[in-house]
């Protein structure tokens, strides 16, 4: 995070005394560079960039300050004289706790805007926060469905007033439907059924909200196929050999995982060493899957992993320069969900004040209202617009699969940049 240097200020009295002459002669007297310097708009940005999650977080805090940089190379916030965006850092360390204590801490630092949090328990935790104390929270990355609803739900209610929390990532509701969807179409496309899917889910609020809603989608859908059980397991836990065993007795044709990074190699570990076999494994949605150090540490075990996620479009040359700079400034690593979102989260955020012309609260939320970003780098099925809820309308998910070792959009076509492989072949 950049220093700014600080500017000279004369008390308001030597100007209201001084002669007009005089104070001009002051103000010629200021370089130009000062008298012009913009505004600085702080942002505030918490991701778990230690503990469990830190690799998701450090993508996720690259992707912000890479878009900060790109609005600032390209002049700011205009309407504003140029106010530069600085993002001011809080790590959650993985822990709800600590991600509303971190958001209190940069507001109290100057941030006018918070972004994050990734994980939804951290993100609902700030919620609170954002209300209370009347700065706008524009989600980059948490699907769970209840962090806007029940926001939406008070003031609709007229507990609050004004709505300060905006989501531009999917909700586990549109997860489920996406999901069913891309799998049946997949299915019919490679003209195979299968017909029972076992999904094992890490048992947080990501976790439970994400199975419930792609189990609601698969009755709302009635796909060729059933989930014909949904196995548990704690978040932070050590050894899925129990978990796994009953994957294996219910003979899925398909395994559907909700897992985060760790537990998602500790699936893939186990479903190798009890020799489950399936036609697949293809997640409703997860973060659990797609990141280099799970990649590299699986190897083949995650070769032909499917995973339906928010992901960049690299049909999007504009996605796909700012995706090779991220590769450069990040050791190699692909600009994914969580870089992807973040970056566009800073993208949106200077539409956002473009339009408000000013930090004031209830103003950038009006303007926020008024969002159509037209030019999302993310999988998209349109600008990036508000509902009633604060949730992004147009939000959308890709079905990628680990090819090669690297994350591809297999589906749906028109964003896919290799064939899929399914089933897949022992």
């Amino acid at each position: 995070m950049s220093e700014h240097g600080s500017t000279i200020r004369l008390p308001r009295r030597s100007f209201l005394t001084a002669g007009g002459a005089a104070a001009g002669a002051v103000m010629l007297g200021f370089p130009a560079v000062l008298r012009s310097q913009p505004k600085t708009i702080k942002i505030g940005a918490v991701h778990p960039v230690t503990g469990g999650l830190a690799e998701i977080g450090q993508a996720c805090r690259l992707g912000a300050q890479m878009g900060v940089d790109a609005v600032n190379a390209a002049g700011g916030v205009k309407s504003m004289g140029g106010a530069r965006l600085e993002l001011l850092l809080g790590d959650s360390q993985t822990n709800p706790d600590v991600a509303r204590t971190e958001a209190e801490r940069l507001i109290n630092a100057g941030a006018v805007i918070l972004t994050g949090a990734f994980h939804s328990q951290h993100t609902a935790a700030i919620v609170p926060v954002a209300q209370q104390k009347r700065v706008p929270f524009l989600i980059d990355i948490s699907a769970a469905d209840a962090i806007t609803a029940n926001v939406a739900k008070s003031v609709k209610e007229g507990q609050q007033k004004v709505q300060y929390v905006y989501r531009l990532f999917i909700t586990t509701a549109a997860f489920g439907r996406k999901a069913v969807q891309f799998m049946t179409e997949i299915f019919a496309d490679a003209k195979v059924t299968p017909k029972r899917v076992v999904v094992i889910y890490s048992n947080d609020l990501f976790g439970q909200t994400q199975t419930r809603q792609f189990q609601a989608a698969v009755d709302a859908l009635r796909p060729p196929f059933a989930i014909v059980e949904t196995i548990a397991f704690p978040e932070n836990t050590q050894d899925l050999s129990t978990e796994v065993s009953r994957v294996k007795a219910a003979k899925p044709d398909v395994i559907a995982p909700v897992v985060r990074a760790t537990s998602g190699i500790l699936l893939l570990q186990e479903l190798a060493k009890q020799r489950v076999e399936a036609m697949g494994v293809i997640s409703p949605g997860t973060p659990g899957f797609y990141e280099k150090g799970q990649i590299d540490q699986l190897k083949e075990l995650i070769e032909n992993v499917m995973d339906n996620v928010p992901w960049v479009n690299f049909k999007n040359p504009r996605a796909v320069k700012i995706g090779e700079e991220y590769g450069k400034r990040s050791g190699g690593k692909t600009f994914d969900t969580n870089s992807g979102y973040s970056y566009e989260a800073m993208e949106v955020m200077a539409d956002v004040f473009e339009r408000a012309k000013t930090t004031e609260a209830d103003a950038v939320v009006e303007a926020i209202k008024r969002t159509s970003f037209k030019d999302p780098i993310m999988v998209s099925s349109g600008p990036v617009v508000f509902n009633d809820l604060g949730d992004n309308l147009n939000a959308s998910t890709a079905m990628i699969q680990i090819r090669e070792q690297k994350p591809q959009v297999v589906w749906p076509r028109d964003a896919a940049q290799t064939r899929y492989v399914f089933p897949v072949k022992k």
